[in-house]
């Protein structure tokens, strides 16, 4: 199925029917953290937003790639629209199954000796697991989390992972990139091209200005994100299935 864009002409690949799609997982699922996981289920796709239970996602990275690259941290801080759940925050240090560059050292700030007490992949994956039962994840480009998560998952669980989103980054892309005209020909004839990174982004809605690249820091940034743009561009009682991936 797809869908069209609201800010264009452009369309988007609708999401799966969550719900039947994790109850079908867990059918098929062995492992115990990821089948109890898919077993917690989510909301339906016409649940209105003020009632979906949320967390905000953020990963720190060796680099972009997930088949090369590993992640080296974690944040997730459980969320609604009216309140950021500081007391209920998750985030670990990784373990990287390869040996950190000076380039991603200086980007995320995490160290040679921060890695060498740094957590056991797989009980963190686990204890990640536990945290995003029930909850709809909302991230800032949805690309990098799912893979980087499912090749972990698939590494270190021995199964892949699958899970619904909320892009904020993607939710930014419809308002200000909405048109299918190409960014270069948007150029040629002048038109702006709005940035749709994280900060870039908040500060369109007077949000303020966080150090970046720390993951529950760009996991709290992520939230207040999504719930400035719901306030601005969409209602309590959108339906998730508006949102959703």
């Amino acid at each position: 199925m797809i869908r069209f864009n609201p800010a264009g002409n452009s369309i988007e690949t609708s999401a799966p029917d969550w719900p039947s799609e994790l109850a079908r997982l867990a059918e098929r699922s062995s492992q115990p953290g990821l089948q109890a996981y898919y077993h917690a289920g989510c909301p339906t796709g016409e649940t209105p937003l003020e009632q979906v239970p949320l967390a905000a996602l953020d990963i720190e990275t060796t680099g972009l790639d997930a088949r090369r690259d590993a992640i080296v941290s974690i944040g997730l801080i459980p969320f609604n629209l009216q309140r950021i759940r500081c007391r209920e925050a998750f985030y670990r240090v990784v373990k990287p199954d390869i040996p950190l560059s000076e380039e991603s050292i200086t980007y995320h700030r995490i160290t040679h000796s921060d890695i060498r007490r740094a957590s056991d992949p797989a009980s963190t994956l686990n204890l990640l697991l536990k945290a995003m039962a029930g909850r709809v994840m909302v991230v800032h480009y949805r690309a990098l989390e799912r893979a980087f998560l499912d090749r972990a998952a698939r590494q270190y669980l021995g199964e892949p992972l699958f899970f619904p989103v909320i892009d904020t980054m993607q939710l930014e892309a419809r308002m200000h990139r909405g048109s299918a005209q190409p960014s270069w020909l948007a150029r040629l004839f002048g038109r702006k091209i709005e940035s749709i990174r994280l900060a870039d982004s908040r500060q369109r809605y007077g949000l303020p200005h966080y150090h970046a690249h720390h993951a529950l820091t760009d996991a709290v940034a992520t939230a207040e994100l999504l719930q400035a743009q719901v306030l601005t561009h969409y209602q309590p009682d959108t339906p998730l299935r508006e949102l959703w991936y």
